[in-house]
Formats: C-alpha cells, sequence, structure tokens
C-alpha cells in the first residue's frame, strides 16, 4: 500500500509539473498587445532653421506579439527618425507610416497615433551677448557687494532668429547671497527666457561674488 501511495504522489507532482511547464510555453507563445510612447527624433535639419513647433514629442504605438517577445522590448530602445532635409520655413506635414518603427521579431507594430506629424521651421538666428549675474538676498549686516565677476563674460545664444533678437543679455538663474560675509564662487545656469534659444557653448557659467565691509569700503573712499 505504502509503494502505491508512493507511485501516486509522484505521478501528481509529475502532473502538476507538466501543467506548469504548459501553462509557461502558452504564455510565452501567445499573442498580446502592448503600448509604447516613442520619441520622435528629427534628423538632417538644415542648418539655418530650427524647430519651434511640433503637433506632438512621441508617437504612441501598440505592438503585438508573443509575451516573450515583448517581456524583451523595452520602450527607451525605440524611436521614430525623421528624416527632414531639404524642408524651408514655415510648415510643414510628415506622415506616419508603421515600417520605420522597428519592432523585435515575434512582433509587428499593428497601430500608430497620430498618423501626420506637423511641424513648423523658423530661420535660425545667432549672437554674441554679455552674461548678468541675478543676485537674490542681501549679504550679511555691515557687509556689501564690492564687485561680481562672470567667466565667461558673453556667450554665443542661438536659435529661433525672432527671439534671438529680442534678447540683449543672457541672464544667470538667481544666486543666492543672503547672509554672506565673504566671497564666495558659484556655478550658474543660464536663463534666457525663450522657449526656442540656448547657449551653444557652455551651458553654465561661474558667478565670482565680492564680499567686503561697509566700513573697509568707506576708508577707502576717504583715502
Amino acid at each position: 500500500m505504502a509503494r502505491k501511495r508512493d507511485s501516486t504522489r509522484a505521478y501528481k507532482v509529475a502532473a502538476v509539473l507538466i501543467a506548469v511547464l504548459l501553462w509557461v510555453v502558452a504564455q510565452g507563445s501567445s499573442n498580446t498587445q502592448k503600448p509604447f510612447d516613442v520619441p520622435v527624433v528629427f534628423q538632417n535639419v538644415p542648418e539655418n532653421l530650427v524647430i519651434t513647433d511640433q503637433n506632438t514629442e512621441a508617437i504612441n504605438i501598440r505592438v503585438q506579439g508573443s509575451r516573450a517577445a515583448l517581456r524583451n522590448l523595452a520602450g527607451d530602445s525605440l524611436e521614430y527618425v525623421v528624416d527632414v532635409s531639404g524642408v524651408h520655413r514655415g510648415s510643414a506635414d510628415f506622415d506616419v507610416p508603421q515600417e520605420p518603427i522597428e519592432a523585435p521579431r515575434g512582433a509587428e507594430v499593428v497601430s500608430r497615433s497620430p498618423s501626420r506629424l506637423e511641424v513648423k521651421f523658423e530661420r535660425r538666428g545667432t549672437k554674441v551677448m554679455a552674461v548678468r549675474a541675478d543676485l537674490a538676498g542681501e549679504p550679511a549686516q555691515g557687509f556689501r557687494v564690492a564687485a561680481v565677476e562672470v567667466e565667461p563674460p558673453r556667450v554665443t545664444v542661438t536659435g529661433a532668429r525672432r527671439e534671438v533678437l529680442r534678447l540683449n543679455e543672457a541672464v544667470t538663474e538667481a544666486i543666492d547671497i543672503t547672509g554672506l560675509s565673504q566671497e564666495t564662487e558659484r556655478e550658474a545656469r543660464l536663463n534666457l527666457g525663450g522657449t526656442h534659444v540656448w547657449v551653444e557653448q557652455p551651458t553654465s557659467v561661474k558667478v565670482r561674488v565680492r564680499i567686503e565691509p561697509i566700513e573697509a569700503a568707506g576708508e577707502n573712499g576717504a583715502g
């Protein structure tokens, strides 16, 4: 009887293992769908133009395939490349076919949205301008700001020509000097205030703020 019970138990264990194996195979081979947001990447933008508007920054796609194939598909590895060579200033439309979006083996792209890209191009402008440090707060009592040095003192700004021409200076992000009683040096990013303008190089500057006692300043002036 003991031998028969052991045999029955072994059959049950084997049946469970086979059922699990069949379930795993079925899960790996059965088709399913998964959505992804694929970023749009523009290539070959003419040097005299910049993109100032687009109806979307990503294409939403649905990929159908086996669970195993979709499991190995990473959304951040996908991109939708659009070649815009030869475009002119103004608005342009581009179709969004499914073929350029590569899917892994065992999967395919079954839908995408939107089906068209609407992109606006404007003339590029470039301008060299001075950098001004934006100081916030006041030094410690009895001290004052003696001098502010920015390195580099001037930067090259580029972008949409209409926005570049409106700029007279490049201003740093706010630098808090509240309570300071000695010289300080900070690295600060530039805040151009425009949507389609940027600094070519560098994207940040070094700001050195010299702090001195007010009495010393008075003595120096008297001498």
